[in-house]
């Protein structure tokens, strides 16, 4: 589809998710400004709630659960890291759960181009002696927080690039 098309439909299940959501964005090709568009991509953090005794179990917010379930399950679940969803007219949405410490991280990888989330991100943090386990950036046994981007991007030493430039 086209670029202006996909923005239109990411803006509108963005709107549905932010209710329930401490963050939510669109990244991949969208963010990307590429001019055709194969997926919808979008990153999340979901609102969590107290359930359980004594309101000891946070769990992710009903509503956005609800929100993801309107539409066909083709991989993953609402509740996990990642779910894969389709929406009318076959329109794939790749839809990414992050946290607020690995925020960053994400949203770097999730906004691409794959060969750039590989190559430069994953080559920086892999040459600055870091590691991804489980989503978060690792060092020795240290878990990184990443919340935001640029912070990624400086701490590997990777000069800041907009989303537009990051295809290879």
């Amino acid at each position: 589809m086209k670029l202006d098309q996909a923005i239109e439909i990411a803006e509108r299940i963005r709107a549905e998710l932010a209710p329930f959501c401490e963050r939510v964005e669109i990244a991949g090709s969208i963010r990307r400004r590429k001019p055709e568009i194969g997926d919808i991509e979008i990153v999340a953090i979901p609102r969590m709630v107290e359930s359980g005794f004594l309101w000891s179990n946070p769990e992710i917010h009903l509503g956005f659960c609800i929100a993801v379930a309107r539409y066909q399950a083709v991989k993953g679940k609402p509740t996990g890291k990642y779910t894969q969803r389709l929406l009318p007219g076959g329109i794939k949405l790749d839809l990414f759960m992050a946290r607020q410490e690995n925020w960053g991280l994400i949203f770097a990888i999730r906004t691409g181009s794959a060969k750039f989330a590989h190559r430069v991100v994953a080559g920086g943090w892999c040459r600055a002696g870091y590691h991804s386990v489980d989503g978060m950036l690792v060092k020795g046994l240290r878990k990184i927080p990443v919340c935001e981007e640029r912070y990624l991007f400086n701490l590997i030493d990777l000069p800041w690039s907009e989303p537009w430039e990051r295809n290879l």
